[in-house]
């Protein structure tokens, strides 16, 4: 049960490892990365503030959406002081991510479509197959290395 006292007790990287079914090295690497934060304890332990948990299940969600953590990491800047993300925060994230989701899967859609004709011939020619030579336009020009001006 969580109390008044226990509600501002930072947590250990062990607890929040439990807690939020990511893994401890998971956890290091997110934080070498500036996506959480910890205190240190005069043991030199992290410390960690309960709403880690929160951006840590923000982290989860956008990996799983195929979301950079590059991309993460910039989303988690916006929020002021590394607070722990808001759900007006999550409507204002998940719209852009939205949009970005949508382009993968058209892209996505597109190449399965193009997959779905080349299967049967298995030649994965370099001048006409549209999967292995996607946007050659320098091909046209002739075969090896071309140029540029």
């Amino acid at each position: 049960m969580i109390t008044s006292q226990n509600l501002h007790k930072e947590l250990t990287v062990g607890q929040v490892a439990a807690r939020s079914g990511v893994a401890v090295t998971a956890l290091h690497f997110y934080e070498s990365k500036g996506l959480i934060k910890s205190n240190r304890n005069q043991g030199n332990q992290r410390r960690y503030p309960r709403e880690v948990l929160r951006r840590v299940a923000l982290i989860k969600v956008a990996q799983r959406l195929g979301i950079p953590l590059a991309e993460i990491g910039e989303a988690l800047k916006s929020l002021p002081d590394n607070r722990a993300p808001t759900a007006a925060d999550w409507k204002v994230l998940s719209a852009q991510w939205s949009r970005d989701l949508d382009e993968r899967i058209n892209q996505l859609t597109l190449l399965r479509d193009k997959l779905n004709g080349c299967i049967g011939c298995g030649c994965l020619s370099m001048e006409a197959c549209p999967l292995r030579n996607f946007g050659d336009v320098l091909g046209e020009q002739g075969p090896g290395a071309q140029l540029l001006s």
